[in-house]
């Protein structure tokens, strides 16, 4: 990755978010914890909240959207443990952070955000700091993309009122998928393996993401 503008200042800012958010917290997956401080928070953050980019909150992006909390990043992408060579789809790509992420743990990624607008400045970002084993497309998240199907893991950044059918079809055996389920004031992370066939589910944090929306709801 090039880490292009990432200034020394915002360098201390990431390592410290790591070490006191993160690892303090409970993060242990140290390949989650390496990428998170490789990866410039800040690039992603639009000019005026820069300075709040190694902060423990969300970021709003625009269109109603934001950065997750760089903890609950954390713990998502710890429960679904990406290898290095794993396919990974994320749903709801925003403003690209965790699609960087997911591009620094696994082989190649797939993005959908409905938004054409993030979308389109995802990639600029991505392609910028050079990553390249990804893709970013505009479309209907709780439809999934069936082209790339099936995958290792799945993770979806946007709260769903149950695990969308269309993803849950398109997890390997032995996949991943997490993914907030709940109403709008009261969400739960779940984690979803599917072992021969059939979807194993646990519950982690409580959360709150904006709600996914489907063309098809």
């Amino acid at each position: 990755m090039n880490s292009s503008g990432d200034t020394s200042s915002f360098t201390v800012l990431r390592q410290r978010m790591v070490h006191a958010q993160l690892r303090a917290r409970g993060i242990s997956d140290q390949r989650v914890l390496d990428a998170m401080a490789r990866v410039p928070r800040h690039e992603f953050a639009p000019p005026q909240y820069r300075h709040q980019a190694y902060e423990d909150h969300p970021l709003p992006i625009g269109e109603g959207q934001t950065i997750s909390q760089p903890y609950i990043v954390a713990v998502m992408l710890q429960a679904i443990s990406p290898s290095p060579a794993d396919k990974v789809l994320e749903v709801g790509t925003g403003s690209g952070y965790v699609t960087a992420l997911l591009a620094e743990l696994a082989e190649q990624v797939f993005s959908i955000e409905r938004h054409a607008v993030l979308a389109d400045a995802a990639k600029e970002v991505l392609e910028r700091l050079g990553y390249t084993n990804l893709k970013v497309m505009v479309g209907d998240g709780a439809q999934g993309f069936p082209e790339g199907a099936p995958y290792d893991a799945i993770i979806v950044s946007a709260a769903a009122a149950e695990v969308p059918p269309a993803l849950l079809a398109q997890l390997g055996d032995g996949g991943r998928m997490i993914v907030p389920v709940g109403a709008t004031d009261s969400q739960q992370l779940q984690l979803i393996r599917m072992e021969g066939g059939i979807p194993q589910i646990t519950l982690h944090e409580l959360c709150r993401f904006v709600p996914l929306v489907s063309e098809g709801t």
